[in-house]
């Protein structure tokens, strides 16, 4: 199977997915308005498992290191198994709950909390577990990039129409996703054989590991995203033959490209954890938040009406990002 050989190419393989992560909600914002969000995530789910599926029969079924992935899958025990479903059904609802906080409470008020608790989490977490790179220098970095986030809100809160808002439910629900965003990378990681050439029996290697997971996201879809379906926290609620009377195949696909998006980050993701530590490769891809904020400076203009001030919070946000972008990376060599 294809392995990063090194550090700099796993890192590369990282700042890959922090674009594909931040980037995916953007087929959202093609799809029809008409087209409530549960709808389009069960496609989303779809584009998961496709590209999971592809990655494992070609570049996880190639090569003389590690074993292919049918192989892989067949030899895998019910606890890997069980890890990698597991943090599956942990990331759904996770994901869910950011999406419905951002709904409720705006940017400003769901990204500092969720993505930032998720971020400090979710590298602590790994680090523990997998201890690789300069501790203080993460932390520092991850510190930044935390900051570059609360920049980012402010900017955002700058915008704020002034109506009035109860966010409380919308903070409530922010800091449940982020916990929960925190833990499932772990899950599937220690499903991972630590040495990917010679995976360890009964543990996965990472293409095995994200196509489990892959199923986890879709199956517990008919638990989680139903009750986001019938029971919104915000909006009206949507059945399933609405995915039928109202979906099109340009909807569908649209859907199915941002799964492929995110899946193609979980999966650089992983397959550079060997090399760059699950902490590291955690915290470059949740960098994705300052990419997603890219595009909303850059691409949809949502800054062009700001007042007075915001340029500079978006300025001083990219400087953050990039000190503590380079300070996790350079955590692996100190």
């Amino acid at each position: 199977m294809f392995i990063p050989a090194t550090y700099s190419f796993a890192v590369v393989l990282c700042l890959i997915t922090m674009i594909c992560w931040g980037s995916w909600a953007n087929t959202q914002k093609l799809a029809s308005k008409s087209w409530p969000f549960p709808l389009f995530y069960w496609d989303y789910s779809l584009g998961i498992i496709f590209l999971s599926l592809v990655f494992g029969l070609t570049l996880g079924s190639t090569g003389a290191e590690g074993r292919a992935f049918l192989d892989d899958l067949v030899q895998a025990d019910s606890g890997s198994i069980g890890s990698a479903f597991l943090g599956g059904i942990i990331f759904n609802l996770a994901n869910l709950l950011i999406v419905a906080a951002i709904d409720i409470a705006g940017m400003a008020v769901a990204f500092p909390v969720g993505i930032g608790i998720a971020l400090v989490l979710g590298v602590l977490v790994n680090y523990l577990a997998v201890p690789v790179g300069d501790p203080l220098i993460l932390l520092i970095g991850v510190a930044f990039v935390v900051l570059a986030i609360l920049l980012d809100a402010l900017a955002y809160r700058k915008l704020a129409t002034g109506k009035a808002q109860t966010p409380s439910k919308g903070i409530i629900l922010s800091i449940a996703g982020g916990v929960l965003m925190g833990f499932f990378y772990r899950f599937v990681a220690s499903s991972i054989s630590e040495d990917f050439a010679n995976p360890e029996v009964g543990l996965m290697t990472p293409y095995a590991a994200v196509f489990i997971f892959s199923l986890g996201i879709f199956v517990s879809n008919f638990l989680w995203n139903s009750f986001f379906m019938y029971k919104p926290f915000q909006g009206r609620a949507v059945s399933y033959s609405d995915y039928f009377k109202i979906g099109t195949l340009k909807l569908h696909l649209i859907g199915i490209l941002g799964g492929s998006i995110w899946c193609l980050g979980m999966v650089f993701s992983v397959i550079s954890g060997e090399k760059a530590g699950f902490a590291i490769s955690y915290g470059l891809g949740q960098g994705a938040t300052m990419v997603a904020a890219a595009w909303g400076v850059f691409v949809w203009k949502e800054f062009k009406s700001a007042p007075k001030g915001t340029n500079t919070l978006v300025f001083l946000m990219f400087v953050s990002f990039l000190v503590g972008l380079s300070l996790i990376i350079y955590s692996r060599f100190a």
